[in-house]
């Protein structure tokens, strides 16, 4: 797990603004998966996962270095949300470009795909806490790694994954983010998902 400053997540004992437990507790429970600086993690990933802050994405990214994501999936799960007016957020890049798109221009090398960004992180890995899992899309370029991809996603429990086509679809899933936000404080809980029905 690569950041900024390993030291600084591993001492962190307060929960996130999300709730989330701390991750230094966390980390006790995890003692297999290392915390290490940005590039040294994807040295080693086969995979890579953006999780970061939307707005940070890019700068993290070149942190790990161009030729370290050379050729490997980046699993994009970022959303390019501007708080800089408060609650709710707006949407930094949207109907022309996004943020997924921005990513894979930044790194060609890479292979971006845009996947799990229209739901809450609980829920990312462990669709099964709802009833009903709903729908996950990926938008990515690369066929190959859409598939593998997709095989993960269907690890972890989802049973509807809609591949939506190449990476400008992922201003689709991006812009709908305004509406799960709306809809997080309508329900009261991050704990749901869309739903495709056909």
């Amino acid at each position: 797990m690569g950041t900024r400053n390993p030291e600084t997540m591993l001492a962190r004992v307060e929960a996130d603004a999300m709730g989330a437990p701390p991750f230094a507790a966390w980390a006790e429970q995890h003692p297999a998966i290392k915390v290490t600086s940005f590039a040294d993690a994807a040295v080693g990933a086969e995979l890579v996962v953006n999780a970061t802050n939307g707005g940070a994405s890019l700068d993290v990214l070149h942190q790990a270095a161009a030729e370290n994501l050379d050729g490997k999936i980046i699993l994009d799960i970022a959303n390019p949300l501007d708080f800089s007016n408060g609650m709710p957020p707006t949407l930094f890049v949207k109907d022309t470009d996004s943020l997924g798109e921005q990513i894979q221009r930044a790194f060609p090398g890479a292979r971006v795909v845009k996947t799990l960004n229209t739901m809450n992180a609980d829920l990312m890995a462990r669709p099964g806490q709802l009833s009903d899992p709903g729908s996950v899309f990926v938008s990515g370029n690369d066929a190959e790694a859409k598939a593998v991809v997709a095989g993960l996603l269907e690890d972890f429990g989802h049973r509807d994954v809609i591949d939506l086509g190449d990476i400008t679809t992922a201003r689709g899933t991006e812009m709908l983010l305004p509406v799960w936000l709306r809809l997080w404080g309508a329900l009261g809980t991050p704990a749901f998902n869309f739903k495709i029905v056909r």
